[in-house]
């Protein structure tokens, strides 16, 4: 049954109720897919590719019709929720299993379905060229991989549609499970079985948070519910509303790679390049700042929680900056630039009412340009023999074009060039956090600031080692001993990257024309207050930046670009840049906070466990033993043994009554 989601609404009748009555379809079409892919094995290697392409492209074309039938709406008439089924009926804990349709859920199925949906139509010429190339021989895997793809579609739409937490809950573990097989799916690599072991359990750190929260609201509020949840959340200590914002932020700083649980996302470039685009550009890293939007109504009353979230964007985008400056490998550059990015989403989240829809806006923008910027290094490495390291790039603009300018207008977008979609949505950023005023003001809005001039710097030193320069990959042979000979990828890849690079020109004037996006968040994240009085004024703002990203373009022309960059970097360096190279010792700080203090106690229950609960009960058993063999010595058979025993036993209980019994 389709309800309204607010008090007084009317049911929508007619094709959009009936549109709307049949939404579980949206999860149902890959969750399908995957089920068939998985199941069939073998039988599905030669059309199996073609059905995971469908599922979703149905899934897409479903959620089209779905929007179209809520944005035709009154205001008051767009959340709306629709019960499934009861799933956990047990005394008072009554969980629904529904989905909630409403403004927030819908742009992020779009953005799932329509981006993910490109995602696997390149992946079709993408893992048919790279399973062929390892192996020689017909493409037996692609089927399987394309069932995972279908898994993780499936899994993020239940996270996103979900009518309450524990829903939620269940969609955030199966997007787990699912980038856990994409990420290790060449698991014949120790360094991919690495990978994917390090994101699932950084992952389960984060899970826990959101676990725990979700037992708060419970145990507080009898439901987790999103619309009993929000409505009583007033009713919340403030001591226990601090804890649930504080412990949901640990679940999306681990969802969304954030500080300090960020070290497993440069590691899972070592799935396939599709995998990447789809983690780092319009899931997986989104789920994050999804949950941080949707408890809005929690963090917004919680100052602390609020402050929290806005910290760690503001680390974290300044971190993904720093570290990306020093990679050499084409993916992890990108990887960590989606680390800064998701910090500046969290960042706008933080700011309450000013920036939860500026926030969802760079997201969608982001989900443009990073979903291009990926696909086009798996382009660019479709050409090299699957090299990743810029050291041996060099000139490939002029064999690649439509590679070189698709990238282009991504990278343009990412470092927020005047009128593309990330400026929009980046400098709108900005002046929200310096419109925090105080210290506030100046702290988040000078980092903003200053990853926008670092984001420039890493990401044109990028384009100029790849697609700019000599010609380095020349004399050289890839891994397998092949030379490299770059060409531009097939019509099937080179497609999807012309739609995304489309995207990423257009997409941030065609959300901010008229508050279009913003407007239309509305019901779901309230109405976009201005915060107090920016210290400078919103014109000083933006040219400050734009001056800071032309300085870090200029900075990487000196530094890269009019130099001959080396075909081996550089090991006498800066302390900063070994630094950086390490991922600014992230790495080294959970092995040292989280991993050994966990290896140590784990030893120490050992020991315990074997010198001292097993240590006391053999210790027992080895007494009880002994006496046995005592008292079993005194078993001889004799008959003349037994009675000298009770003659000796006679005399000493006489001798002791006696002496009880004298004065």
């Amino acid at each position: 049954m389709l309800t309204a989601g607010v008090p007084g609404a009317v049911d929508v009748t007619g094709a959009a109720g009936a549109v709307q009555e049949n939404a579980w379809l949206l999860i149902a079409f890959p969750a399908f897919g995957a089920l068939v892919l998985l199941v069939a094995g073998r039988r599905a290697n030669g059309w199996g590719h073609l059905l995971g392409c469908a599922t979703v492209i149905a899934s897409f074309l479903y959620g089209v019709a779905l929007f179209a039938s809520v944005g035709g709406l009154p205001e008051a008439q767009r959340v709306r929720e629709l019960h499934l089924f009861s799933w956990i009926p047990v005394n008072s804990l009554q969980v629904d299993f529904g989905l909630r349709i409403d403004p927030l859920s819908l742009v992020f199925v779009m953005l799932i379905t329509g981006v993910g949906a490109l995602i696997h139509l390149y992946s079709v010429g993408y893992m048919a060229h790279d399973q062929e190339g390892r192996t020689g021989r017909a493409n037996t895997e692609r089927r399987r991989f394309f069932g995972y793809l279908n898994l993780f579609v499936a899994a993020m739409l239940v996270l996103v549609l979900g009518n309450g937490f524990v829903t939620l809950y269940l969609g955030w573990e199966g997007v787990g499970l699912a980038s856990y097989l994409l990420i290790g799916f060449w698991q014949q690599r120790p360094s991919a079985a690495g990978a994917a072991t390090k994101a699932f359990v950084m992952n389960r750190v984060g899970d826990v948070g959101l676990a725990l929260a979700i037992f708060l609201l419970f145990a507080h509020l009898g439901t987790t519910q999103y619309t009993e949840v929000f409505a009583r959340a007033g009713e919340l200590p403030s001591g226990v509303l601090l804890a649930i914002t504080l412990l949901l932020l640990l679940g999306a700083c681990g969802k969304s790679g954030q500080v300090p649980l960020q070290a497993w996302l440069p590691d899972a470039m070592e799935g396939p390049t599709p995998v990447s685009a789809l983690i780092h550009a319009a899931t997986m890293v989104t789920a994050g700042v999804y949950l941080i939007a949707r408890a809005n109504p929690l963090y917004a009353l919680s100052p602390g929680g609020q402050l929290a979230v806005t910290v760690v964007g503001a680390v974290t985008l300044l971190v993904g900056c720093v570290v990306g400056c020093a990679y050499d490998d084409i993916k992890k550059v990108l990887a960590y630039s989606t680390v800064s990015q998701i910090g500046y989403m969290m960042l706008a989240v933080g700011l309450g009412p000013a920036g939860f829809a500026l926030g969802i806006m760079h997201l969608l923008t982001h989900g443009f340009f990073k979903a291009g910027l990926f696909l086009g290094a798996g382009s660019v490495m479709h050409g090299m023999n699957d090299e990743v390291d810029m050291r041996k790039f060099g000139g490939l603009a002029r064999y690649m074009p439509i590679t070189f300018a698709t990238f282009g207008s991504g990278y343009l977008a990412l470092i927020g060039f005047p009128f593309l979609s990330g400026y929009y949505s980046k400098e709108a950023i900005i002046a929200a956090a310096f419109g925090e005023g105080g210290w506030r003001g100046w702290v988040f809005g000078g980092a903003a600031v200053l990853g926008a001039g670092l984001t420039a710097f890493y990401m044109t030193r990028l384009m100029f080692m790849t697609f700019f320069g000599e010609k380095r990959w020349k004399n050289l042979k890839s891994a397998d001993g092949r030379e490299f000979h770059p060409h531009e990828s097939p019509a099937v890849m080179t497609g999807p990257m012309v739609v995304l690079a489309i995207g990423s020109i257009a997409a941030g004037m065609f959300f901010t024309t008229g508050d279009r996006l913003v407007g239309f968040l509305t019901p779901s994240l309230g109405e976009l207050r201005e915060g107090h009085a920016a210290a400078l004024p919103e014109m000083a703002i933006t040219g400050g930046t734009l001056a800071l990203a032309a300085l870090g373009v200029l900075l990487a022309w000196l530094f890269v670009g009019r130099k001959p960059v080396p075909v081996r970097r550089p090991e006498r360096v800066s302390a900063v840049v070994r630094a950086a190279r390490a991922d600014l010792y992230g790495n080294a700080f959970n092995d040292a906070v989280a991993v050994r203090p966990t290896f140590g106690l784990a030893r120490g229950l050992v020991t315990l466990d074997d010198r001292g609960v097993d240590g006391t009960v053999n210790g027992i058993a080895g007494i009880l033993g002994f006496c046995s063999v005592l008292l079993r010595r005194w078993q001889t058979g004799f008959v003349r043994s037994y009675a000298l025993s009770m003659l000796f036993g006679g005399i000493v209980v006489i001798a002791a009554l006696l002496a009880v019994g004298a004065p």
